[in-house]
């Protein structure tokens, strides 16, 4: 079927769909310290980045042992706690991160999400 004649709407959402997985990916790791928890969160997505996002993201990681203002500013009160700002939705992945699954799910990497 020729582009012109599909419904704009589907080129719209096949568009949508089609850019999500060039978009670049802007990410903030709230961590509380470097205890075995934080440590294992910051492993967990930094492979999951690698894998998936390979050149595509930024990850920022935020001790709110060291920067408690910041951890406020985001409304943040559980660790460990990922915060997707980019792409868009805003996505929050609270808690364990090794559930490679539900992070794939949240990030809107994993197949049919």
């Amino acid at each position: 079927m020729k582009d012109s004649k599909r419904d704009p709407t589907t080129q719209a959402f096949e568009a949508l769909a089609n850019t999500r997985h060039e978009a670049h990916y802007s990410l903030r790791l709230y961590i509380t310290g470097m205890t075995p928890r934080s440590t294992d969160a910051i492993a967990a997505i930094k492979a999951i980045c690698e894998e998936y996002l390979f050149g595509r993201y930024d990850l920022e990681v935020i001790d709110i042992y060291q920067h408690p203002e910041q951890a406020k500013a985001a409304e943040i009160i559980v660790s460990p706690t990922l915060l997707k700002r980019l792409p868009l939705p805003l996505r929050r992945l609270i808690g364990d991160l090794s559930n490679r699954e539900r992070v794939l799910i949240g990030l809107d990497l994993a197949v049919g999400a």
